[in-house]
């Protein structure tokens, strides 16, 4: 079914490096709010915020004590009513961050279970093992964490009962029956409020022990039936597992895929190691857009055999979101990559057919920085810091901490790029060759072309060093993330000409022979000889 994401442009906000208001360092609703402009003529139409739920923030907001509060430090509810009421002024569409499995130890619904032995919201055993943590209440034993020991699962019951393990309940069983129609309740709520619609975090780790993860499958499609019956124009994307098959976010009532961990498709692309190495994540020594890549066409080439085996295995044609980077990977502009490399990585992401997901800060090239300090949950493990790609946004170079915050420097949400020519966005505004503007002339394109967004076909030329594929029948995209001038000859583009849409540095002539500058891209209409559009 078609729905409106199949055109969107997702932009993240990571709402306490994004904007403050108040002069508390931290940024917040109103401070988000002041600049919605900038989103609008940048072409967003969808915003994602990471949670902004009342929290003691010991996971930047992912342990949530409270769903139905936003978090006093970012404003208000009536705050988030009127940043959803703004943006829809802007055909700006707003998904809330869903944290699914799992709350903080401060919300009531545990501190409860924490005093009750009879309460089964969460997972309780007798006896210590993998993942349990001591009770921190009267209750005698252990419960079982999601993530960070602050952060208990949520029961939505095992897959499979085990008699040596007497905790485990049933998917139907009471417990988590009550927090099934708790989540319900929950988005219900803020859908009501004219919400879009929710990103759902670890959507996958509901049901425990679940191999193949078909009790989950289940729980969700139960659920998203219940929510698209009450809310039609609603849609769930969810974090996926990099272990989930293809076809199951499909059977769970999911509205797309998200390719970050899953299949280890964005580390092939984008990710070249600046947030350090760790087993659950995407190998990052070396990807598709990293001009030192040893071998782009088997890079390009594994992505492509991954894209398409989750396409079919999704019924031929799957919404995929397809991020920059997020609040837990290292951003585009990591060294050693460059700014002067970007314009082929938002080329390729803004026509290639997923639904783009752009975190704030990229579309300026904003650094990830290295050895900044630990802060709310930000360490992942001994080598990697999340923080590096949550600093806070550069608005200007004018203003104390680059316009994002009046407080002191030491007392902002984290420390900025120290750098003098630290990117910014005032001033990249009218700048032709800034990063900045070069995003907002691929996205004018995209949103004027309908082939470039996600129903038209995709046929790949050639696939590594440059990279041409054909969108629709009418439309030439060519990439080059090398630091080298690549060419080749193209049978198919014989006897026809093409009209760069946007482009720096391809050069199309007769004969189908296309020359690519170092980090050269272009989108082109293709036409015939005479001009006649083919």
């Amino acid at each position: 079914m078609t729905t409106w994401l199949d055109d969107a442009v997702i932009y993240q906000i990571f709402l306490p490096s994004f904007a403050d208001s108040d002069g508390d360092g931290i940024g917040d609703l109103r401070g988000a709010i002041a600049h919605l402009d900038h989103l609008a003529e940048l072409g967003i139409d969808t915003v994602w915020f990471n949670p902004c739920f009342a929290s003691p923030f010991r996971d930047a907001g992912y342990d949530v004590a409270d769903y139905l509060r936003i978090a006093p430090r970012y404003g208000s509810n009536t705050d988030m009513e009127r940043f959803i009421g703004e943006a829809g002024k802007r055909g700006i569409r707003v998904l809330l961050d869903l944290v699914a499995g799992h709350t903080s130890v401060d919300h009531p619904w545990f501190q409860a279970s924490a005093q009750d032995e009879t309460d089964d919201r969460y997972i309780w055993s007798d006896c210590p093992g993998e993942g349990f943590v001591p009770s921190p209440g009267p209750r005698p034993g252990y419960y079982l964490k999601n993530f960070f020991d602050e952060q208990p699962a949520l029961n939505f019951g095992y897959a499979r009962l085990n008699p040596s393990e007497p905790w485990r309940r049933s998917v139907d069983a009471p417990g988590p029956r009550k927090n099934l129609d708790a989540l319900f309740e929950i988005m219900d709520y803020w859908l009501s409020r004219a919400v879009a619609g929710f990103r759902v975090d670890m959507a996958y780790s509901l049901v425990k022990d679940d191999e193949g993860f078909d009790a989950t499958v289940a729980l969700w499609a139960e659920l998203s039936a219940r929510v698209k019956a009450a809310h039609p124009h609603a849609v769930l994307v969810p974090e996926n597992d990099h272990r989930l098959a293809p076809g199951k976010g499909a059977a769970a009532g999911f509205d797309a895929d998200f390719f970050l961990v899953i299949e280890k498709a964005h580390g092939l692309l984008f990710n070249n190691g600046g947030a350090g190495t760790l087993s659950t994540l995407p190998d990052h020594s070396a990807c598709y857009f990293d001009a030192t890549a040893p071998d782009p066409e088997t890079t390009l080439g594994d992505f492509l055999t991954r894209w398409q085996a989750h396409q079919d295995g999704s019924g031929g044609h799957r919404l995929v979101v397809l991020p920059t980077s997020d609040h837990d990977y290292s951003r585009l502009n990591t060294a050693p990559r460059t700014p002067r490399e970007l314009g082929a990585a938002f080329t390729f992401l803004l026509t290639w057919g997923s639904v783009p997901s752009i975190y704030y800060g990229e579309e300026i090239g904003m650094r990830y920085l290295t050895g900044l300090p630990v802060h709310e949950g930000s360490q992942w493990s001994p080598g990697f810091n999340r923080a590096g790609c949550r600093s806070p946004m550069q608005w200007n170079n004018r203003q104390p901490n680059a316009g994002f915050s009046t407080a002191p420097a030491e007392k902002i949400y984290l420390p900025q790029d120290p750098e003098p020519d630290r990117p910014a966005v005032a001033q990249q505004l009218g700048e032709p060759s800034s990063t900045l503007e070069r995003v907002r002339r691929l996205l004018a394109v995209r949103r004027t072309t309908p082939e470039l967004r996600t129903t038209a076909a995709t046929t790949v030329l050639t696939a590594g060093y440059p990279f041409v594929y054909r969108r629709g029948e009418r439309h030439l995209v060519v990439v080059n993330p090398s630091g080298t001038v690549r060419e080749l000859t193209l049978p198919e583009l014989r006897g026809l000409t093409a009209r760069p849409l946007e482009a720096d540095g391809v050069v199309l002539a007769d004969g189908g022979t296309v020359t690519v500058a170092p980090f050269g891209y272009g989108v082109f209409e293709i036409v015939r000889a005479g001009g006649l559009v083919v």
